[in-house]
């Protein structure tokens, strides 16, 4: 079994990320600061559903959010 680590899955730079994900580090209006580290928190939820389950019953995560393969990636339906 492969496990992707928290700061892959966790990773907001990713290519390809759902442009529907949402995380509380895109509304805090301040200038990045290098000395603090990223907190990680892996708090997560996607703009359709509104929580940390995506459309398509998986979880809303970069980790998930940046598959083109996903049904949801992008418009929000499935299927």
């Amino acid at each position: 079994m492969t496990t992707m680590l928290d700061a892959d899955r966790f990773d907001t730079g990713r290519d390809n990320l759902c442009p529907a994900l949402r995380w509380k580090g895109q509304f805090i209006a301040t200038e990045h600061d290098f000395t603090v580290p990223p907190s990680n928190d892996g708090l997560f939820w996607c703009m359709h559903t509104q929580t940390c389950i995506g459309p398509d019953g998986e979880l809303a995560e970069p980790g998930n959010c940046a598959s083109t393969h996903r049904s949801c990636h992008g418009t929000g339906k499935c299927g």
